[in-house]
């Protein structure tokens, strides 16, 4: 299950490697998929539109703890390469205590600030009960969160993608199955649909902590490694502190397009919270073999071999852009069965709506496909930093085309269409910066 990405074909292992990461982004996406057919199907559009803008808001936090245990993954992956056991470990103590605080923290922030980041969404009066009803449940289990996305990445950073997968499929199953539970059988709404993913994120988030303890005791901090090393620590926070914030920053501009989005009735929500779904399934896949380039750079950063970097770069670059482009055919073709999974037949407007928005976005999905490989690249090779600007160029590009674009005739499809533009100009900044830097 463990995969060495510094030997042996560059397309199989890198394939072989993200084969695992995909699965378990699929089954991860199914925790608020669930919740979202369950309550669009059984509880009403109020209920979609309220778990919908719920999930957008539930990303945005989860991803500034996802982007730091990204981070401290890419260090110890460059560590695992280069063969330095002993600051590797001091690197998983470190991280983990930083991370976990971390954690706690934002839990506490987020329950006192929960009153006035509805108002900053601007959730219609009607849905504010139901949102935050399910809100008080979900942010519960940020720290599972924090778990889960903790250990699955230090195992990743060893070449180690399957043992996350178990365990995610393992409570991405059980959420399913207390979905139904706790909504069609128990009649608990929204907040049953919340608690079945608490409770699931949790059995992921320790099963995986406790197994990694166990199986894999070269990873554990002995107790000379459980000390403040001032340089691994700032290698820590470079990589870990910049990629939470092009995490952060990127899902904050998807939350202030959500606030814009609301401004449009329920309608448009319910057809927004259903296709974002749909949309992340889609290109979730080239997500997660972006995230598997990254690890196959940073081992092979760690180990100097940079000819191997640059023919993985070739051949990741037309693997993810051939998987993009079938994926845009199949979503432009399939956009109104797809919205009818989530959403009664008898939503029209609904459907159609979403529909309108998946062609827009399902036309470009090979921009997004090349932006997830220079997140990639960028944090394995050492510069977060440029993770961040073609973040800002992204999303700083959506967000004002979003907001001036909704106020022509154009309307909801001016915010559709600011989405891939905004792709294409950070694909240009981050190609052009690598050939600049590379002829230099």
């Amino acid at each position: 299950m463990q995969r060495t990405l510094t030997e042996g074909s560059i397309t199989r292992n890198i394939l072989l490697f993200a084969l695992p990461l995909m699965f378990g982004t699929l089954l991860q996406q199914m925790y608020n998929i669930a919740d979202t057919w369950v309550v669009g199907r059984f509880l009403g559009a109020d209920a979609l539109a309220a778990v919908g803008s719920s999930y957008t808001l539930m990303t945005f936090l989860t991803s500034i703890l996802l982007g730091l245990c990204m981070g401290s993954g890419a260090a110890i992956s460059m560590q695992y390469g280069s063969g330095e056991e002993e600051k590797m470990r001091n690197s998983v103590f470190q991280s983990f205590v930083l991370i976990a605080g971390m954690a706690l923290a934002l839990n506490l922030l987020i329950y006192l600030g929960l009153g006035g980041i509805l108002w900053v969404l601007r959730v219609p009066a009607e849905l504010q009960a139901l949102m935050k009803q399910y809100l008080v449940v979900i942010f519960m289990g940020i720290f599972a969160t924090f778990l889960y996305n903790y250990f699955a990445n230090l195992l990743r950073a060893i070449g180690n993608s399957m043992v996350p997968l178990i365990f995610l499929a393992v409570s991405a199953i059980l959420n399913v199955v207390l979905d139904l539970l706790c909504v069609i059988v128990l009649g608990w709404g929204v907040a049953g649909a919340a608690g079945a993913t608490v409770f699931s994120q949790y059995v992921s988030g320790v099963g995986i902590g406790l197994y990694t303890l166990k199986k894999f005791p070269y990873l554990c901090p002995r107790r000379a490694d459980c000390r403040w090393d001032k340089r691994n620590l700032a290698t820590i926070l470079n990589l870990s502190v910049m990629t939470s914030v092009q995490q952060s920053i990127m899902n904050f501009g998807i939350l202030m397009v959500q606030g814009l989005v609301n401004s449009f009735g329920i309608v448009i929500m319910a057809a927004f919270a259903a296709a974002v779904k749909i949309d992340s399934f889609a290109y979730m896949p080239v997500q997660d073999f972006g995230n598997a380039f990254s690890t196959y750079v940073a081992q092979n950063y760690g180990a100097g071999k940079s000819e191997r970097i640059r023919k993985g770069i070739r051949s990741a670059g037309l693997t993810s852009a051939a998987f993009c482009i079938l994926i845009s055919v199949l979503v432009w073709a399939f956009a109104a069965p797809l919205m009818g999974i989530f959403v009664d037949p008898g939503q029209s407007e609904i459907i159609a709506a979403g529909v309108h928005y998946l062609r827009i976005e399902g036309a470009c999905y090979i921009g997004i496909g090349i932006l997830f490989l220079l997140y990639g690249y960028y944090r394995a090779v050492n510069k977060p930093m440029m993770s961040v600007v073609l973040t800002i160029a992204s999303l700083g590009t959506r967000v004002a085309l979003a907001y001036l674009l909704s106020a022509t005739p154009l309307g909801v499809t001016g915010i559709w269409l600011s989405v891939p533009i905004g792709w294409a100009l950070a694909d240009a900044i981050g190609i052009g910066y690598y050939l600049k830097t590379k002829t230099a």
